[in-house]
């Protein structure tokens, strides 16, 4: 037994030395998946889908989510103002992708403006801009005119040049990268709309899969890299919020994977 211990310990010495040593490549360290979480509404509004997983998840959620106030995109504009207040500024929004914070009276399509950023891009699907999925505020979400073009209808992923108001953002020929503190942001966002929109209402049925290539299908991804981002950027006191003035004040509904980020690997 002692020399068991004795042989134990000495692998262990030497597997940390050598992971010191020059020339030696570590493995890459991987996010553990989102810890279960407790809500409020786990005995109310997901009452149906607490202990489910899977299909049978996503078909709940979908249900509970689907009881929802569409708004006109002209309305968008207002909520917008409102979900996404900067906290140290009531007078601004902050910007999605570049973190700018920015005059709520400066919304429009000139340079200098803040205009509504579809994050499922509206050609995912062709849905445009008509009350539903276009008109959703749990995708809507304000941006500089000139960053929401350089995103286009890209899908997400790593890697990419800097370009200006990036705000840390990235962008390459095929995907986009938004900076750190909004990743899970964007995953959630883009899971959510996968989950809401089942071709059930008269609206395309849209799906997350692992391509960059998705141009106008109704695909959006990269999948496997959002489902790293929901762990590594997990959710903050600014996206929680905005679910809950969403749920509030405007649609009725909410992002479960905000209230349970668990839920994406459950689901995918």
């Amino acid at each position: 037994m002692l020399a068991t211990r004795i042989r134990s310990s000495w692998k262990s010495v030497a597997l940390t030395t050598a992971a010191v040593l020059i020339g030696v490549t570590t493995p890459a360290l991987t996010a553990a998946p989102a810890a279960a979480t407790t809500t409020a509404y786990d005995d109310t509004y997901y009452a149906d889908a607490i202990g489910k997983t899977g299909t049978a998840l996503k078909d709940s959620l979908h249900t509970i989510i689907s009881d929802q106030t569409a708004i006109s995109y002209s309305a968008v504009w207002n909520a917008l103002k409102v979900t996404d207040q900067d906290p140290n500024n009531s007078n601004n929004v902050k910007l999605l992708y570049s973190g700018i914070s920015r005059s709520k009276s400066l919304n429009g399509g000139n340079t200098g403006n803040w205009n509504r950023e579809h994050v499922w891009a509206q050609s995912h699907g062709e849905f445009g801009t008509s009350t539903g999925p276009g008109t959703d505020l749990h995708h809507l979400r304000p941006e500089d005119v000139q960053v929401n073009a350089i995103r286009g209808n890209l899908d997400f992923d790593n890697g990419g040049s800097s370009f200006t108001n990036s705000g840390g953002s990235l962008v390459d020929s095929n995907s986009f990268e938004p900076r750190d503190a909004v990743k899970g942001d964007v995953a959630r966002m883009i899971l959510y709309m996968a989950v809401r929109y089942e071709g059930d209402d008269s609206w395309v049925d849209l799906e997350p899969n692992d391509s960059v290539s998705n141009g106008g299908t109704r695909f959006h991804g990269r999948l496997s890299v959002l489902k790293a981002w929901n762990d590594e950027d997990p959710p903050d006191a600014f996206e929680e919020r905005r679910n809950e003035v969403i749920y509030d004040n405007y649609q009725g509904n909410r992002n479960p994977f905000i209230d349970h980020p668990e839920w994406v690997e459950a689901i995918w």
